[in-house]
């Protein structure tokens, strides 16, 4: 039988010490010695014993040799066989073993795998007497109950019986760490500890042996060099003849910080281009932000006509360019430089001590670096983005100001002309945080319910009679005073508020109507025209109106949608379906302001509208005698056989006129000026007893 030894050259042990070692073993007959193997079939047989397994066993040397591993230890099950021959790790049972004669002989069994794993070094030991024996079965008892705990949990666990040194490790563990229990048992365990986190785990140790049970966040290094981030804790063992010791249970968390890291890039970095989103903008200003310093500076970038790359060569063209747009903003900005992705095609560079000069100066390389040519779709595009510049002074007293000033420059930028740069200007900023105030103000406003509604009466020029009101909204502001419609509409339109506003209108003046009809009775307002802006035309309007009228319990035709001949033209056949569904619910539908929005009268002649408004601006000309454009509007509501309504009428030489021309209705200040809900109701309760 020859020895090979396989270790490397400064460990090499001579030839002599291996044979002397295994002559030793040999013919030694106080210490029993056999190998198992793993045999055809998968069994575990002998395949060598020494003298001393010869006489322990009784076995002759011949007879030896292919007992089957099983008869030799007789009270282990399948299971339990596998726990003493296991591949990854020695193992220690007392048991019974059984001789050549059949008699047992209580023994310590220890085995060792090797580096194969398809052979064993099995060493018996007999126990000497009664009191070596317990101890020994107890010990071996507390051992299988820990292996039958520990051995197949997917938990990594260590236990030590006493201080720093292991002496058992769980499969999870020696998975973890790409190594086998021999090389970790005792001490070795702490070569795979990351050098940087060997004290702090000591210190916990430490800890647990005086009785605490502790954790610690530490990375363990695998035997490849893989790095695992773990969490170890630590619980008091104690072992009576043996001292103080620990259990270990370790949670690998290096999965769950890696999917947690993405989960926060992703939350503060856009999706398409990889920036900073305007989360981490925030965030990121704020951080260098400080009251009453200088030299932090933001330069905000809209790109110039992308909707037309959008709608003529398609999204992902689109998407390409802004691509395009991060990588060269990326590669001409400084390197600690910030760049951001606001939103759509708005992009944001922060610059730290900079003058206004330099991030100017920054700006126009940005300006010449995104106009270079790029193809998209088959054409050449030369990218343009208007820029605003601020840099931080005094005036800025919170980081939020600082990226809102550069905003408002990027705006002003694109008011003077596409592809500008502006350094922002302090009383555009001061009208334009005004602007902010005011919106935040008709917010609360609308929310609270606080714009009021006054009612405008509309008369039949047939015999002068009050036949309807025009609901007009009005705001008075606690510290402003009153705000007109031509200020706050706009305002609403602009800043996304204007469907509230509009919703509180229509629910208002049903309300009043209701209320007005258990007030006056037949005396009430027989209707009421409401105003809608362009941006309510949507499917949604007839949904809410037929809400309103529900809610109030109004007959539909209690209601007057009045439209501007400018909104139904932005796109005619949109409006023209939404005012399909507005008269098949059953209200009137009238056009405001006609003559202004240069209409095609072929087209109005399709339009499902009852009235025509006559713009207060022709009613105006008539008193200097032009009555032309007021004269044809009148007689085209004729033709189309619908009525018409001349707003603005403010002398009776003027409603003389019109009564003359043929308009159906009239509503000025000469007539009646706007009221109040109460006002309005004692106004008609006056005119109905007049008539009476």
């Amino acid at each position: 039988m020859s020895v090979t030894s396989s270790v490397a050259d400064d460990d090499m042990v001579s030839p002599e010490v291996v044979s002397t070692i295994f002559y030793s073993a040999t013919v030694s007959d106080s210490l029993c010695i056999l190998v198992a193997e793993i045999v055809p079939g998968g069994g575990h047989r002998l395949t060598w014993g020494n003298e001393g397994a010869e006489q322990l066993l009784g076995y002759g040397v011949d007879d030896l040799y292919g007992v089957p591993v099983e008869q030799l230890f007789p009270s282990l099950g399948g299971g339990e066989l596998k726990l003493l021959l296991r591949r990854e790790r020695s193992a220690r049972m007392t048991l019974p073993v059984r001789t050549a004669s059949g008699a047992t002989i209580e023994s310590v069994v220890m085995t060792t795998p090797s580096p194969g794993g398809r052979m064993w070094t099995v060493r018996l030991l007999s126990t000497a007497n009664a009191q070596e024996r317990a101890l020994r079965a107890t010990a071996d008892a507390h051992e299988r109950r820990f292996s039958a705990l520990t051995e197949r949990s997917p938990i990594p666990t260590l236990l030590s019986e006493q201080g720093m040194r292991l002496a058992h490790v769980n499969d999870a563990f020696c998975a973890l760490v790409g190594r086998r229990a021999e090389q970790l048992l005792g001490t070795g365990w702490i070569d795979t500890v990351h050098e940087e986190d060997l004290d702090g785990v000591i210190e916990q140790v430490a800890a647990a042996l005086d009785g605490g049970e502790v954790d610690i966040q530490a990375r363990l290094v695998r035997e490849d060099g893989e790095v695992r981030m773990t969490i170890i804790r630590f619980a008091h063992l104690f072992t009576p003849g043996v001292g103080a010791g620990f259990v270990g249970t370790i949670e690998d968390i290096t999965d769950r910080l890696a999917f947690e890291t993405k989960l926060a890039h992703q939350a503060n970095h856009d999706p398409l281009t990889g920036l900073p989103n305007r989360t981490l903008l925030a965030q990121y200003v704020a951080d260098r932000f400080t009251p009453g310093t200088d030299g932090l500076a933001c330069l905000f970038l809209d790109l110039d006509n992308f909707k037309v790359v959008n709608d003529s060569l398609g999204h992902t063209a689109g998407d390409q360019l802004l691509i395009e747009v991060a990588t060269r903003l990326r590669a001409t900005v400084r390197p600690n430089d910030l760049v951001a992705r606001f939103g759509g095609d708005e992009f944001v560079v922060v610059c730290e001590s900079v003058s206004e000069d330099v991030a100017v100066a920054l700006a126009e390389r940005i300006s010449i670096a995104l106009a270079e040519p790029m193809h998209l779709g088959g054409v050449d595009i030369r990218p343009y983005a208007s820029v605003g510049v601020t840099v931080q002074t005094a005036e800025h007293t919170a980081s939020e100001d600082l990226i809102r000033d550069c905003d408002i420059a990027m705006y002003q930028a694109k008011a003077g002309g596409k592809g500008r740069i502006t350094v922002l200007d302090q009383r555009a900023r001061a009208e334009a945080r005004d602007k902010l105030r005011l919106v935040a103000d008709l917010r609360d406003a609308i929310e609270r319910r606080e714009i009021t509604l006054y009612y405008q009466p509309i008369f039949d020029t047939r015999n002068g009679s009050p036949v309807a009101v025009e609901s007009l909204a009005r705001w008075e502001h606690p510290e402003r005073g009153m705000i007109s419609p031509a200020t706050f509409v706009p305002l609403a339109e602009e800043s996304g508020l204007i469907s509230g506003l509009g919703l509180l209108v229509l629910d208002e003046t049903c309300r009043q109507l209701a209320e007005w009809d258990q007030l006056l009775g037949s005396a009430a307002p027989a209707r009421a025209n409401v105003n809608v802006s362009a941006l309510q035309l949507d499917d949604n309007l007839a949904v809410q109106v037929a809400s309103a009228l529900r809610r109030h319990r109004l007959a539909p035709s209690r209601i007057s949608i009045e439209i501007t001949e400018s909104a139904l033209m932005k796109d005619p056949e949109s409006a023209r379906d939404i005012l399909e569904e507005l008269r098949h619910l059953g209200v009137e539908l009238a056009i405001d302001d006609f003559g202004t929005g240069y209409s095609s009268l072929a087209y109005l002649r399709h339009l499902p509208v009852d009235c025509l408004k006559v713009d207060r601006s022709f009613v105006a000309e008539l008193s200097e005698g032009h009555n032309e454009i007021a004269s044809a509007v009148i007689a085209l509501a004729g033709t189309l056989n619908l009525c018409t309504v001349a707003e603005g009428v403010e002398t009776e030489e003027q409603a003389a006129e019109l009564t003359r021309l043929g308009a159906s209705f009239l509503q000025g200040f000469m007539l009646a000026k706007p009221m109040t809900g109460g006002h309005t109701a004692a106004w008609f309760a006056a005119r109905g007893a007049d008539a009476r």
